[in-house]
């Protein structure tokens, strides 16, 4: 047995030398640095050619940028997208727009500073920037934005851009400039990005149409909210000056203003808007589109800021949740209000009597308002209001009155009426509406009798329809 022991204990010395002698020696990290240049510069020189094998994902420090933040790289970047665009081969989206085959321009998880805009070449499309951090110099254009996609020559209906994905990039303005500009783009894609320290706006969209911002965090100052600082937060987050956009699953955590909407047919959806409480005159969502907002707000959380609409024509609100006193203000401009709907949502506050509704009627009178639904909403801690009011008393007498005014947003507006009169017993008196002003209803009976009266009352019309009851209110 002992001389079989011994023969096992060689074999087992023989393959372990083997393996040993088998496995390559382990590099030094000054090794595994020479053989990253020797990669870098072979990549660079391919990259220069045009073969049908050429690489699809672009590396900027190839180009000479710096992954460290300490050299500027705005060069180097502006030479990866000129790359880039180089690569189109006679494919087309829309027409002019080059279909780049999905060009990746990867930043590698690196820490870039740049001084000026980084432009990207118009005409570009189906193209991917992702994975990394540009920072504006101190030098930067204050009137700038970090990335910039603006074409020398802009007409309505004319594109420039298309398919364009911007992802897992971190936008720091440093203060200076702006982060993101796209213009006469389609199909744009901003996901899973962080836009900070932003002086003018984080993302300016302007024409074009069907951008798409989702899952991305913007503040200009780095806070988690209460900030002493909070008063002096300034700026804008997020400013659609363009069609059919959307915007799904955003924190806006610092700025003055949360989302500017100025063009039409725009979904909001999952934004969470805590960037200036109303009470230091921040606003969580301004619809400025006066007379044509097209707009859908669905889902969202408006944290001690609020919502406010110009003018609002067809704008939807609903299952959204209003905290700290955040109300939505309805602001003049012309007086109309057409088509809006603000329903089943949840408004919680301070018990200091803030209206859930609120006309800003500094700039004229509301006198064109029609499709008007504010209804069904749930209220803890404010004053609620809204377009339809209920009421039941039991009374004993001639005359029943009933006040709507503390619900009714509109002043001196009541569309329609519907009430009941119960008796118990075989009594049976007459009984009418006798008058209706101020948002006061008035019934009264022929007799005195005990009685259950109950009343619905609308503000709502549809285009057109006058009420029996409007000469009298607006009188």
């Amino acid at each position: 047995m002992r001389p079989m022991k011994a023969l096992h204990c060689l074999l087992l010395l023989l393959c372990i030398h083997a393996a040993t002698a088998s496995r390559p020696a382990r590099l030094t990290v000054r090794e595994h640095l020479s053989r990253f240049r020797e990669t870098a510069a072979a990549r660079s020189l391919s990259s220069t050619w045009d073969g049908p094998l050429r690489s699809r994902i672009l590396n900027p420090i190839e180009y000479g940028a710096d992954p460290t933040g300490a050299g500027d790289s705005s060069d180097a970047f502006m030479q990866a997208v000129a790359d880039a665009y180089s690569m189109r081969r006679g494919l087309e989206l829309l027409p002019g727009i080059s279909d780049l085959g999905g060009v990746v321009i990867d930043l590698q998880g690196g820490n870039y500073n740049i001084s000026k805009p980084i432009v990207f070449p118009s005409g570009s499309g189906n193209l991917v920037m992702q994975g990394g951090t540009l920072r504006a110099s101190p030098t930067f254009p204050p009137d700038g934005y970090l990335i910039d996609l603006q074409s020398p020559t802009s007409a309505p209906n004319n594109y420039h851009y298309e398919d364009i994905t911007f992802r897992d990039l971190l936008f720091d303005s440093s203060y200076v400039s702006g982060g993101l500009h796209v213009l006469d783009s389609v199909r744009t894609r901003v996901d899973n990005c962080f836009f900070i320290h932003f002086s003018t706006r984080g993302i300016l969209v302007e024409s074009g149409h069907e951008t798409f911002v989702s899952n991305t965090f913007l503040g200009q100052h780095v806070t988690a909210g209460g900030d002493p600082l909070e008063r002096n937060f300034t700026g804008t987050a997020i400013e659609l000056a363009s069609n059919d956009n959307v915007l799904t699953d955003i924190a806006i955590f610092s700025a003055a203003t949360g989302v500017v909407l100025r063009g039409q047919a725009n979904i909001l959806t999952g934004v969470h808007c805590y960037n200036k409480a109303t009470f230091w005159g921040g606003v969580g969502v301004l619809v400025s589109l006066p007379g044509l907002g097209q707009t859908r707000i669905d889902n969202c959380y408006m944290d001690y800021t609020g919502i406010v609409l110009e003018d609002p024509v067809q704008v939807h609100i609903t299952n959204a949740f209003f905290l700290g006193d955040a109300n939505i203000v309805l602001k003049s401009k012309n007086g109309k209000v057409s088509g809006l709907n603000i329903v089943d949502n949840m408004f919680s506050g301070s018990n200091k009597g803030v209206p859930i509704v609120h006309l800003d009627e500094s700039g004229g009178a509301f006198r064109d308002v029609n499709q008007v639904v504010i209804d069904r909403n749930n209220v803890n801690g404010m004053a609620l209001k809204a377009s339809v009011a209920r009421s039941v008393t039991r009374a004993q007498g001639s005359q029943w009155v009933f006040d709507f005014s503390p619900v009714l947003v509109f002043p001196n507006r009541i569309y329609d009426v519907q009430y009941s009169l119960y008796l118990e017993g075989s009594a049976f008196t007459m009984h009418a509406i006798t008058d209706v002003l101020n948002n006061t209803v008035v019934v009264r009976s022929a007799n005195p009798v005990d009685a259950v009266v109950s009343m619905v009352v609308d503000q709502n019309s549809m285009l057109g329809e006058q009420s029996p009851f409007l000469s009298k209110n607006t009188s």
